[in-house]
This record gives structure tokens, C-alpha cells and sequence, in this order.
């Protein structure tokens, strides 16, 4: 019986900041819906991950084989991302092993030896990898209302005004009408699939069976969205402006040459993506500052 955590503090604040007094409550109860699990599904020796962020993660063993437990505060992300590995079936992406939606918890293939695509040096070799990934892990929408509409995400941006009393705030008014004008065209794309949506250099590991997505988001949309948050990370500082343009253009090249999208179509995607993440963060009270310059520079692309 599990009767105390010792949860990191930063990870305290992100879930009370993000989920307000049902984090809390949660936070109660984690211990003992962590021992629920660890009977039902016959786990021992739990280790924590050392970078907890918005749910409990942690390595455990049932009998000889090595998983990994996942418990978060009840929410649509959850659910969807549950739903999603469902459906990928291990298909380039990590294989869901038990579910229990009703505490959103869930088991999960361990990837090993789980080396973070972000670790390679070579940015080209990361991209035609990342590629790799997200065509084979597409799939035809399904029928399904547990599944995120990405277009429900999109929509959020009719509240930047509001909140910036008719203003856009740190946005520049030019480039949010600029993404507002390309968003009717790109939803008109015939392609909706069951994607990833939060497809990033630190959501791909290696594995035995090869490079495979972790933490899908669920989302239900055009495929081209896909390419929006593999072009703003591995998250830094752009220090460079000159390197993040020349780094950004040989991906937008390979992009086209792997996936057969336009040219035109991956700088949109890219660019509307940029400035969805950005309005996400000044929400979250985030720094802004970087998704906002790639979403600059990123529109400047001809």
C-alpha cells in the first residue's frame, strides 16, 4: 500500500496550476488509485520518471515483463490519448497494455533502450526519421467522439481579441489575420486523419522495434497539421535567427520530398501551428516569445 508520495514541487504547481482544485483533489487520491493499479494489473518495484510534468509516470514491472504505469488528473487528453493507441494498435507507436478510463490510468509498452530523437546530431537523419513515423502512424478518421477535432483547437483563436479587449497582445495583428485567412483553405483539405498532434523530437524514442511516437494527443483533422509542432522543436532559444531559416527550409525540403505536400501547404501548417501554440501559452502564462519569432519567421518563408 502506497500511503505517501514524494512528489518533485514543480510537478505539485503544474498540475494545481493547470487543473486548479480538481489537481488537488487528484493529488489526494494518487496514492491509493496508484495502489489500485499496481493490483489489478500486478506491478512492483515503481520508479518514478525523473522529469515528471502533468501526470505520474513511472517504470514498473509485471512478472518479468518491464512497462510503464501512467496516471492523470480525469480529462478529454486523456481519453483521447487512450482512445489513439487503441487504435494505432503498436503501429509506430507505442503499445497500450491495460486502460482503466474511469481514473484515467493506463499501462504501457516500455521502450528500450529509449533514446529521445532529439539526442541526434544530425538534424537531417532526425527529420527523414520523424517522417517515417508520421506517415506509417496515420490512419483514416474513425468513428469516434472520444477522439480531439482539431478544428475545436482552432477555434480557440477567436478568443485572442476578447482577451486583448479587441487587441491581439504580443501577436502581430498583420500575421494573426494572416493565419485566419489560411486556416478556411487548409480545412478544406480532403485528408482527415486520426494524427498524433503533438509529434516532436521528444515524443519519438527508439525502441527494439524501431523508432516508435509516445503520448499521443488524438486528434482528428487534415494530416498536415502533423508537421506544425515537429518544426518548432527541439524547443530552444533562437539565438540564430539565420540557422533556425536554413534549418527550417532543409526540413520544409525533405517534408516535401517524403510526404508529396506542397511547399506552400508545410510553411501554412507550420506557421498557423506556430501562432495556435503561442496563444496556448500566453493562456498557460508561458513564455511566448519563442513559438512567436518561429511563427514570424516561419510566415517569411516564400
Amino acid at each position: 500500500m502506497i500511503e505517501r508520495l514524494h512528489l518533485p514541487p514543480e510537478f505539485i504547481r503544474n498540475i494545481q496550476g493547470a487543473f486548479g482544485e480538481a489537481g488537488r483533489h487528484w493529488q489526494e487520491k494518487l496514492p491509493g488509485l496508484i495502489t489500485q493499479a499496481s493490483i489489478r494489473w500486478g506491478l512492483s518495484n515503481l520508479q518514478p520518471v525523473p522529469n515528471l510534468s502533468y501526470n505520474y509516470v513511472a517504470f514498473a514491472h509485471r512478472g518479468d515483463e518491464q512497462v510503464v504505469l501512467k496516471v492523470g488528473v480525469p480529462d478529454r487528453e486523456l481519453t483521447s490519448e487512450m482512445e489513439a493507441l487503441e487504435c494505432f494498435d503498436g503501429n509506430r507507436a507505442c503499445r497500450l497494455l491495460e486502460k482503466d478510463e474511469e481514473n484515467s490510468c493506463f499501462l504501457l509498452e516500455r521502450l528500450k533502450p529509449g533514446e529521445l530523437l532529439s539526442s541526434l546530431a544530425d538534424d537531417e537523419e532526425a527529420t527523414r526519421i520523424a517522417v517515417g513515423v508520421m506517415r506509417n502512424l496515420w490512419k483514416p478518421a474513425p468513428a469516434s467522439d472520444k477522439l480531439i477535432q482539431l478544428a475545436d483547437w482552432f477555434d480557440g483563436l477567436k478568443n485572442i481579441r476578447p482577451h486583448f479587449d479587441g487587441g491581439t497582445g504580443p501577436i502581430p495583428e498583420k500575421l494573426l489575420r494572416h493565419v485566419e485567412s489560411l486556416l478556411p483553405q487548409l480545412f478544406m483539405e480532403q485528408n482527415q486523419m486520426l494524427i498524433h498532434g503533438d509529434l516532436h523530437h521528444d515524443n519519438i524514442l527508439l525502441s527494439e522495434r524501431g523508432w516508435l511516437a509516445i503520448d499521443p494527443k488524438g486528434v482528428i483533422g487534415p494530416a498536415g497539421y502533423e508537421i506544425g509542432p515537429f518544426m518548432l522543436n527541439p524547443l530552444s532559444e533562437i539565438q540564430d535567427e539565420g540557422r533556425f531559416r536554413t534549418r527550417s527550409e532543409r526540413r520544409i525540403e525533405i517534408l516535401t520530398e517524403m510526404l508529396g505536400f506542397e511547399r506552400e501547404q508545410i510553411i501554412h501548417w507550420s506557421t498557423v501551428h506556430a501562432v495556435l501554440s503561442t496563444w496556448w501559452n500566453i493562456q498557460d502564462g508561458l513564455g511566448w516569445d519563442y513559438s512567436m519569432r518561429c511563427a514570424e519567421i516561419l510566415s517569411e518563408i516564400e
